[in-house]
C-alpha cells in the first residue's frame, strides 16, 4: 500500500493578523469576508445565514438554553445554545428585543428551531472560511 504524503501547512501567521478577522465574522456573518475585502462571497454568506435565522424567527423557532439532565438532554440544549450562539450580534438581538418562542408545540416551530440552528452551524462554517483565508492556507 502506497501511504499518502502529508501535507505540509506554513507557520500560523500572528495572532494580529487573523483574530480580528475571528471576532469580526463571528459578530456579523459574513463580515470576515468583508473584512478581507471578499465582497461577493460575503454578500452570498451574509444573505444566507441572515435569511435563515429570518425565517427561524418567522416560524417561532425555539432558541436554545442550555440546561442539564441526562447526556442527551444536555448535549441537545447546550449544542443548540452554542448554535445560536454562533450567529452573534442577531443572536445578541434578539435576546435584547425580547424575542419568546411560541408554546406551543408543532411542526412549524420545530422547523423554526431547525433554521435558528443552521444559521449558526452556517456562520461556523464562514467563521473557519474566513480564516482560512486569512492565514493564507486557502485563496
Amino acid at each position: 500500500m502506497s501511504e499518502k504524503p502529508e501535507i505540509q501547512y506554513p507557520p500560523l501567521p500572528p495572532l494580529s493578523k487573523w483574530l480580528p478577522v475571528l471576532v469580526v465574522a463571528w459578530l456579523f456573518p459574513g463580515g470576515g469576508h468583508f473584512y478581507l475585502k471578499r465582497t461577493y462571497r460575503g454578500l452570498i454568506l451574509s444573505g444566507c445565514i441572515l435569511v435563515s435565522f429570518a425565517i427561524g424567527l418567522m416560524m417561532r423557532g425555539y432558541m436554545f438554553q442550555p440546561a442539564g439532565g441526562d447526556l442527551l438532554t444536555t448535549v441537545i440544549y447546550y449544542g443548540g445554545f452554542l448554535a445560536n450562539l454562533a450567529t452573534g450580534l442577531p443572536f445578541f438581538m434578539t435576546k435584547w428585543f425580547g424575542y419568546e418562542s411560541a408554546d406551543v408545540a408543532g411542526h412549524i416551530v420545530d422547523y423554526g428551531t431547525k433554521f435558528l440552528v443552521a444559521a449558526g452551524l452556517f456562520n461556523i462554517l464562514a467563521m473557519v472560511d474566513a480564516w482560512e483565508i486569512a492565514v493564507g492556507r486557502k485563496d
